[in-house]
Order: C-alpha cells, then sequence, then structure tokens
C-alpha cells in the first residue's frame, strides 16, 4: 500500500497541509506564487522544508530556501 499512487497522494496533501499551517503561522501570509512553487515539491522536498522553516524569520528565507531547492 506504501507505494500506490493514491496514497503517495494522499501523504503528499498532508504534508502540503501541515507545511501551509506552519508557514502562515512562523512568517505570514504566503504569496500565491511561493504557494505554487511548494505545492511543486516532491514529498521528500516538503518534508524539508517542514523541517528547515522552524529557522525561519521571514518570507526571503522562504523565497531563498524555494530558490536552493528547486531545479
Amino acid at each position: 500500500m506504501r507505494e500506490s499512487v493514491i496514497y503517495q497522494d494522499i501523504q503528499q496533501e498532508k504534508a502540503l497541509s501541515i507545511v501551509m499551517r506552519q508557514l502562515r503561522r512562523k512568517i505570514g501570509t504566503v504569496p500565491p506564487v511561493l504557494q505554487l512553487k511548494i505545492q511543486s515539491l516532491p514529498l521528500t522536498q516538503v518534508e524539508d522544508l517542514g523541517e528547515a522553516l522552524l529557522d525561519f524569520s521571514d518570507l526571503t528565507d522562504l523565497e531563498a530556501w524555494l530558490a536552493q531547492h528547486q531545479g
């Protein structure tokens, strides 16, 4: 079951939901363009972002992280 597409989609949605809530709490409103970039990340990077955001101070930290982690 762990490898099914449906399972992966559910995991992705859960991770995105948590990360977006954490970002809003930590740095405020996330612009739609950055939301789209976050939504396009693979699950492993969403999880990495969830850990990295604990050190963010403002929106520029998120922008810098995304610039480093998108190909």
